[in-house]
């Protein structure tokens, strides 16, 4: 595989917007990703703004998508798009009819049916799709994953995931309300916060357990500032195996500024892990012993491989690394893809993954609202 740097553009990611600067960063820090174009922004001048910060020649920024898409198809060897996620879908689809490879946020769509359109797409098309989930780039989350699938701590049996956050119900230091974007105060059918929060916790389990979701039952509230707007969710879910899940994830949980957590409880032992200290994990096991590992421990077999030890132990890996590590993953998967028309990873996933989140995220809403366990139908769980 040649190592070559690859051209990308942007669909959104200005500088003032939420995740811009985070996939800047992470797509260059292995000098695995160029930024080469952009249509940063519908703002003339923050487009601009952006491009300038980014490095973009003046005459490749952008202020209409479908313009850059076609003049820009080309150029370079994928787009990224980092829009709200209303807008995924019309964007998808168009770059992929354009042949375009495709490095999207999460959450893909707004419901499933927009997600098997996208799906229908990208066969007929041969394309090239890969969602970002930035959590499971972690070292310490893979050595886990390395942990369990050896297993370490047994035959799984339950785990707890949690999400929360206080978003929606703190107030700033004057005294004042959020002002969250209007994208995010605009429930559809599947409401923000579960593609938000809980297609993250959906990725995260599946990456380190290998089991899907068969059946949950879901309640949610409206508890912050603003009146109508899902804010926060518990749920309790099968998943093959017979393994039972908890799940809950919050915008109105004080305290929270993001409580990613994740427990998983095995018949030897048993992980916990923090993203608010993401260097560290806990294990447990059935004797009472408890182990704590950093990348600096003896037994760490995987995050301390050599692309994830960009500073040695004792300096954290933090938030963009661990994005910086998704991309070069991605990196991985769209070589592969360019040489062959074909790629797998294990770390990255793609249009089939997405859609299954998505029916797990509509079958906990239909139970929120009915009070009644769904049913996730075995024939639509999708095959990796």
């Amino acid at each position: 595989m040649v190592n070559k740097t690859l051209k990308i553009a942007f669909i959104g990611g200005a500088v003032n917007s939420a995740v811009g600067y985070a996939h800047f960063c992470a797509c260059r820090m292995d000098n695995h990703f160029e930024i080469v174009a952009g249509c940063f922004s519908r703002n003339h001048k923050i487009s601009e703004d952006t491009g300038r910060i980014y490095g973009v020649s003046k005459d490749r920024i952008y202020t209409d998508w479908k313009k850059m898409i076609n003049e820009e198809k080309d150029k370079i060897d994928a787009i990224s798009i980092l829009t709200p996620t209303p807008s995924h879908f019309e964007i998808v689809k168009e770059a992929v009819l354009n042949g375009i490879p495709v490095i999207c946020e999460k959450s893909l769509a707004m419901n499933p049916d927009d997600a098997k359109n996208i799906n229908s797409i990208i066969k007929e098309k041969n394309g090239f799709l890969a969602v970002t989930y930035n959590y499971t780039g972690y070292p310490i989350v893979r050595e886990l994953k390395r942990i369990i699938e050896n297993g370490e701590i047994g035959q799984i049996l339950h785990f707890q995931a949690q999400m929360p956050q206080e978003g929606f119900i703190r107030i700033n230091k004057n005294g004042q309300k959020p002002l969250p974007q209007k994208w995010r105060l605009e429930d559809k059918s599947i409401p923000t916060i579960y593609l938000d929060l809980c297609s993250h916790l959906h990725e995260i389990i599946f990456y380190l357990i290998n089991e899907r979701p068969i059946a949950v039952i879901s309640d949610q509230s409206s508890d912050g500032w603003f009146e109508n707007i899902i804010d926060n969710v518990a749920c309790l879910c099968r998943y093959t195996n017979n393994i039972q899940g908890q799940l809950w994830f919050s915008k109105s949980a004080i305290g929270h500024r993001n409580g990613l957590s994740i427990n998983i409880f095995g018949t030897n032992g048993a992980i916990s892990w923090t993203q608010m200290n993401p260097e560290v994990a806990e294990i447990s096991y059935a004797d009472g012993t408890r182990k704590i590992l950093d990348r600096a421990s003896n037994e760490i077999k995987e995050a301390d491989k050599p692309q994830y030890s960009r500073f040695k132990a004792g300096h954290p890996s933090g938030f963009i690394e661990a994005f910086a590590n998704v991309y070069a993953d991605i990196y991985k998967a769209l070589m592969e893809y360019k040489i062959s028309g074909k790629w797998h990873s294990n770390e990255i996933f793609g249009v089939d993954f997405a859609l299954e989140g998505l029916e797990f995220l509509e079958a906990m809403v239909t139970s929120s609202q009915t009070k009644n366990w769904i049913q996730l139908k075995q024939k639509d769980l999708i095959k990796v």
